[in-house]
């Protein structure tokens, strides 16, 4: 039997992170952003043009990234709400703990992870 209790409060941590994650990279996009229309730089001909647009690039898809797993944290801890929580959404078989311990969101037992994570 899965301690149900024990996963929500790991999600709810890991949630609390990305939100937290979230603020600080939305924070940093606007800083670079506001910090690059300040200034008359030519990204192609200012050697530093080229490290702002990577920045930016960057950070971007590290809050996609975040933004998704935030998505994937609460869908968890709806499933522990609605009492469907450690079981494959596929199969309907109980996933098992170790997997949860790794990816506590997860929907999927390992045999249906393949190419959904």
């Amino acid at each position: 039997m899965i301690d149900v209790e024990r996963f929500r409060v790991l999600l709810e941590d890991e949630r609390g992170r990305k939100l937290a994650l979230l603020k600080a990279l939305r924070s940093d996009i606007t800083s670079v952003s506001l910090a690059r229309q300040d200034s008359n730089v030519d990204d192609e001909h200012d050697p530093e043009g080229t490290t702002i647009a990577f920045e930016l690039s960057q950070a971007s898809a590290l809050l996609e990234q975040s933004r998704v797993g935030l998505e994937q944290i609460e869908a968890a801890l709806q499933r522990i709400s609605d009492g469907t929580y450690g079981i494959c959404a596929v199969c309907g078989v109980g996933i098992p703990d170790g997997r949860l311990e790794a990816r506590p969101w997860t929907p999927y037992c390992v045999s249906h992870a393949s190419g959904k994570q």
